[in-house]
């Protein structure tokens, strides 16, 4: 999939319904999450995000766990500009944007991901059915790849939202 814009100024999660902003990953609405938001960046989304101090594993290393929801909220993210896109709409259009959530989540971890620089995630639109999205990702710190992914992601279910 290729995109046209050099980077949109507009991350997709701005612009959830309210019923599916309140992620503790990347959801507006949640006063106490990180607020991971994706975008486009030429031809890929791009999540960018600075690890706090106590984001720690080991002294001087990121914890797992937040390198998985970082990937898990970047390819939900990167889901829903596909799928939007295909409909023939941008972050900021007024009409719904399609809320994804995880089927799958295949994590490697190449290396140990170090404390204290801006992690990018950069991923790829693999396959894109009506209801079904495949994202690879790959978080970089610095120049290294030291995290890969694969997930499969499906258009959220009517049952999800609060006034079903």
């Amino acid at each position: 999939m290729t995109h046209n814009n050099e980077r949109s100024p507009a991350a997709i999660q701005d612009f959830y319904e309210e019923d599916f902003a309140w992620c503790y990953g990347c959801g507006r609405l949640n006063n106490q999450g990180h607020h991971f938001q994706t975008r486009w960046n030429q031809g890929e989304t791009l999540t960018e995000y600075l690890p706090s101090p106590e984001h720690i594993a080991i002294p001087g290393f990121v914890y797992g766990g937040l390198l998985a929801s970082l990937l898990d909220c970047h390819s939900t993210g990167s889901a829903a500009l596909a799928l939007y896109h295909r409909m023939g709409h941008e972050p900021g259009d007024a009409a719904p944007v399609p809320r994804c959530v995880t089927a799958s989540l295949k994590i490697d971890y190449v290396k140990p991901t170090p404390l204290g620089s801006v992690l990018s995630v950069r991923g790829h639109i693999v396959e894109m059915g009506t209801r079904k999205v495949i994202v690879h990702s790959e978080l970089y710190a610095r120049s290294d790849v030291c995290v890969r992914c694969e997930a499969v992601l499906v258009v959220a279910p009517d049952t999800m939202t609060s006034h079903s």
